[in-house]
């Protein structure tokens, strides 16, 4: 059973500000968030990878550095994996790798280089050639060093190479070492009732690996039995069969790939690639969700819904009916309704597509034309609005996986091989083919006239991988410097939001800087306010000609003798130096005429002082008295005498 090694896969957020070298300045270490849904491993083990031709620094046996220094890992052109240890059997399992499983696709990857806005890069595996795919293909088929021989198990297990066919015309070739119904050399059972089978043909990506070729209308067959051809499980005669030994070829004939328009956003020709760089057992990786089947694709194999035309198909018989659900009657639903069909999208097709298979260099004719087309089928309004609300469902959590709806340029037509009961095959790209097939192929199988000295129409397989590779690299070059763009933007965004924030911040602290100015300001104000009125007045004599005498006094010496407005020792003493008057704080109170007669003297005194003042002194007089007169009104039955310095002043 299929079984997708359960490692750490580390979702890679990267730091444009990359700085190779011990002597520049650290870069922020990206952090390694781990998905939710994958184990992560307590420790990495040694990886035994390949030396990198174009860094030879890299050597081999690399083991990863950890993971919160994801910059100093090495830099490698060529993929660490897989690797082939024991070299006494033929073919190898490939444990190491992550290998494509149902709803995902892993492409090899390798870190950036320094100051790249993106983390990782698409990276070769070894051998740079076409062959195999090492990830693309089921765990239950074992491969060669080369990638060139493969051998399956119990059941119907398939495998792609590694570089689509997406236009023009291509050739290539498959010995059959042990297929046709023989007994297979390398089967463990020596007792199996069946021999093994082979099965040829081409296959989009969604197309399943652990099920033959011609299962559905995502691949196209050739059977080794009988010879026929299969599409949609469904056997046509067509040529005849191979069994081990013979050499198939395979041609390929598809139109020059179409232009997406520019100024349709939704147009499925745009190349878009939705990927996330993770790690596994010590090799980075980019995971992409796979292509899923179309319903419109997957209603083509039900019978019942062929027209009268395709005569040639099987149909459902009328009178007998199925013990299937699809035979009840639908929950809800009246008798008699019929169930609404759902609205099916049209399915393009690539005109003078065509597919032909050569067995030991004799043509075979031409078994499938007018193929699907392998672009992903045109969104509607209803789901795009859909997936609009999800992704605004989305915004602000984590990056997750989400459906491509465009071409990630790696769709097209993949060599598949299907393998059956220990099925042994070789495959050959070329350019030097066992049974070269004839210049002009197409010309063979339209029955024209063709020339032998005619230049080659057709290319050999072979050439299609360093294209295929340069394809993906130029993407990632597009990508490079879209992120760079975009990481121009957002760091402006950032300084202009910094910059509104930093305004914002100013223009509170100046706000609360006036606030408390204001709120020191009533304090202040409550302060003096406070220190001017005291809360408990100075008793005075009842007499006017007392207090009167006393402010004259003070008037008549300067403000820099009054201390304080309240008389106190000082005050006495001022009044002592008035010549043949004794002040009236320092005496005693004498009973009878004695007394009468102190104030009386006292009185005089205030005379004898007006008549030598001229009127300056009297206006001094008048305003130093009032404010004294004001508070003796307002306390009349107190002995308190209040006397504001600023009014006296």
């Amino acid at each position: 059973m299929h079984q997708q090694p359960s490692s750490q896969a580390m979702v890679v957020v990267a730091d444009s500000s990359m700085v190779d070298g011990p002597s520049g300045s650290r870069p922020s270490t990206p952090s390694l968030v781990p998905s939710k849904k994958r184990k992560v491993a307590s420790n990495l083990e040694a990886s035994p990878a390949p030396n990198d031709p174009n860094n030879p620094s890299t050597a081999a046996n690399v083991a990863l550095p950890t993971r919160n220094d994801f910059f100093s890992r090495p830099r490698l052109t060529i993929s660490r994996c897989p690797t082939f240890p024991d070299t006494s059997v033929a073919y190898h399992t490939t444990e190491q790798l992550a290998m494509n499983r149902i709803g995902f696709r892993y492409v090899p990857a390798g870190v950036s280089p320094p100051g790249s806005a993106l983390p990782c890069r698409t990276i070769e595996s070894l051998p740079t050639s076409y062959r195999v795919s090492w990830e693309d293909r089921s765990s239950f088929v074992k491969v060669t060093p080369d990638g060139l021989g493969l051998i399956g198990e119990r059941g119907f297990r398939s495998a792609r190479c590694n570089a689509p066919v997406r236009e023009g015309k291509w050739y290539m070739e498959v010995r059959v070492e042990d297929g046709g119904g023989d007994r297979s050399t390398h089967a463990p059972d020596i007792n199996m009732c069946q021999g093994s089978h082979v099965r040829l043909g081409w296959a989009r990506r969604e197309a399943p690996l652990n099920a033959p070729v011609g299962l559905d209308a995502y691949s196209y067959g050739y059977r080794d039995n009988n010879g026929d051809k299969v599409y949609l499980s469904r056997p046509r005669p067509y040529g005849r069969p191979f069994r081990s030994g013979d050499v198939i070829g395979m041609y390929i004939s598809l139109p020059p790939r179409y232009k997406p328009d520019p100024r349709d956003n939704h147009d499925p020709a745009h190349i878009r690639r939705e990927r996330i760089a993770i790690e596994f057992k010590g090799q980075e990786y980019f995971e992409s969700l796979e292509y899923p089947q179309s319903k419109e694709m997957t209603a083509l194999m039900d019978f019942s819904n062929k027209s009268s035309n395709t005569a040639s198909l099987p149909s459902a018989s009328s009178n007998k009916k199925a013990a299937s659900t699809k035979n009840l009657p639908e929950r809800g639903a009246r008798p008699g309704q019929v169930p609404e069909a759902p609205i099916l999208r049209p399915l393009p097709t690539l005109p003078d597509s065509c597919i032909t298979f050569f067995v030991n260099g004799e043509c075979q004719g031409i078994a499938f034309e007018d193929l699907f087309d392998y672009l992903p089928l045109r969104t509607t309004p209803a789901s795009r609005k859909k997936e609009k609300d999800k992704k605004r469902a989305r915004e602000g959590a984590p990056r997750e996986h989400k459906e491509n709806l465009f071409d990630d340029g790696t769709l097209g037509y993949y060599p598949f091989i299907s393998l059956f009961n220990y099925a042994r095959v070789h495959l050959n790209p070329g350019p030097n083919f066992d049974f070269p097939p004839p210049p002009d192929i197409d010309s063979v199988l339209k029955d024209t006239d063709h020339n032998v000295n005619q230049a080659q129409t057709w290319r050999p397989i072979c050439e299609r991988y360093p294209e295929f590779m340069k394809e993906q690299w130029d993407l990632d070059d597009e990508e490079e410097e879209q992120a760079a763009l975009e990481a121009a933007k957002r760091a402006e965004v950032e300084k202009t939001e910094a910059q509104k924030k930093a305004q914002r911040e100013r223009s509170r602290q100046q706000t609360e800087a006036r606030k408390r100015a204001k709120k020191n300001a009533e304090l202040r104000g409550s302060s003096v306010a406070s220190t001017q009125v005291p809360a408990t007045e100075p008793a005075v004599p009842t007499d006017d000609r007392l207090g009167l005498s006393v402010l004259i006094t003070s008037t008549e010496r300067g403000v820099d003798q009054m201390h304080s407005p309240a008389p106190t020792a000082a005050s006495s003493g001022d009044f002592n130096h008035v010549p043949e008057v004794e002040s009236g704080y320092n005496s005693e109170v004498i009973e009878g005429d004695g007394e009468e007669e102190q104030h009386d003297g006292f009185a005089a005194d205030v005379d004898h002082h007006d008549d030598d003042d001229d009127d300056d002194d009297d206006e001094v007089f008048r305003e130093a008295a009032s404010p004294y007169r004001k508070s003796r009104t307002q306390n009349n039955n107190s002995s308190v005498m209040d006397i504001d310095l600023e009014d006296l002043l």
